[in-house]
């Protein structure tokens, strides 16, 4: 399918064309049987708790986006699901697979200061800490030059302004879902021996740049040329990636967290298609030689409208939130 923008969105999506911080937590949470309105609460009153949080801190930049796995929609909500949201699809190659693991709700809590994003997160968590399981939590931090542990920078190809509303934010495709967005999050866990055993030459024709530089290579089978992906007019396809390293020094478990945002979940499918199932120039992307997918959810980001003014819960009739 073509992404080709029908018009820009005008309703105020969350924040999640927001820049690159230096902290964030990822939430990722299943809702327990009797935990719908809880969690409906929590995500009403989101906006709110992050004022709350950031009020006394403007310059940290605190916000959180959330988002609503497929499993979940027509449990928490009784409106129409997005025209493109399913459940994350796994997928097996020929050396590597790519999971996929439960997840209802994402929270997506980033600032230039970790205490803001541990506050907020822990009065959510203390909200919905009898309505939900934590399927995954995942302290994320800046590493250097904004680069991953594998030494390289990344985020480069990131689309900004314009460019990044029309990559990101649903349009007239999809009018009662205008200003939300799909995201794909999976942890990767690496293997740094392994990887920082090898030449560094040898890592940047993985990767597909200079590690020292960030220049791009020339590299089809590279990573960065197996995630260039194009529309039928030939146009670079662009995803917003937020991805965070994290890491336990003395627990020895070290990766990225990635996280893509995108108009329409197809995007980043392709991307992984080509990483995990491989293309006419690679059989896989060899970065998975030394990264291991361990989760993959899909979700919708809703716009803070919707947010604000949630439809019933099923069956609740007009009063129902």
């Amino acid at each position: 399918m073509t992404t080709e923008p029908q018009s820009v969105p005008e309703a105020e999506p969350q924040p999640v064309l927001g820049p690159l911080t230096t902290a964030a937590i990822f939430l990722v949470l299943t809702v327990r049987p009797g935990g719908e309105g809880a969690a409906r609460e929590v995500l009403g009153d989101l906006r709110a708790l992050q004022r709350s949080f950031g009020f006394g801190a403007p310059e940290a930049a605190l916000s959180c986006v959330a988002g609503i796995g497929s499993e979940a929609w027509d449990r928490l909500l009784d409106h129409p699901r997005p025209a493109e949201l399913h459940p994350f699809r796994p997928l097996a190659g020929p050396r590597h697979t790519a999971v996929a693991t439960p997840g209802d709700l994402l929270f997506h809590i980033r600032a230039t200061r970790f205490d803001l994003c541990f506050g907020l997160a822990a009065e959510i968590m203390h909200r919905l800490r009898d309505a939900v399981t934590v399927e995954d939590e995942v302290p994320g931090f800046k590493y250097l030059d904004a680069r991953d542990l594998l030494g390289f920078v990344d985020g480069t190809e990131n689309p900004v302004g314009a460019a990044a509303r029309r990559a990101v934010l649903i349009g007239a495709e999809d009018p009662g879902h205008a200003g939300g967005s799909y995201v794909v999050v999976q942890k990767y866990l690496h293997d740094l021996d392994a990887w920082n055993a090898l030449p560094v030459e040898t890592q940047e024709r993985i990767i597909g740049r200079t590690k020292a530089t960030n220049i791009e290579l020339e590299e089809p089978a590279s990573h960065k040329g197996l995630t260039t992906v194009t529309g039928p007019d030939g146009e670079e396809q662009k995803i917003l990636r937020d991805n965070m390293p994290f890491g336990s020094p003395g627990g020895g478990e070290f990766g990225t967290y990635f996280i893509g945002y995108a108009r329409t979940p197809d995007v980043i499918e392709r991307m992984l298609r080509n990483m995990f199932l491989g293309t006419g120039d690679a059989t896989h992307d060899r970065i998975l030689d030394f990264s291991t997918a361990v989760t993959g959810t899909l979700f919708f980001v809703p716009s803070d409208g919707f947010l604000d003014d949630l439809p019933a819960l099923p069956g609740a009739g007009e009063g129902g939130r």
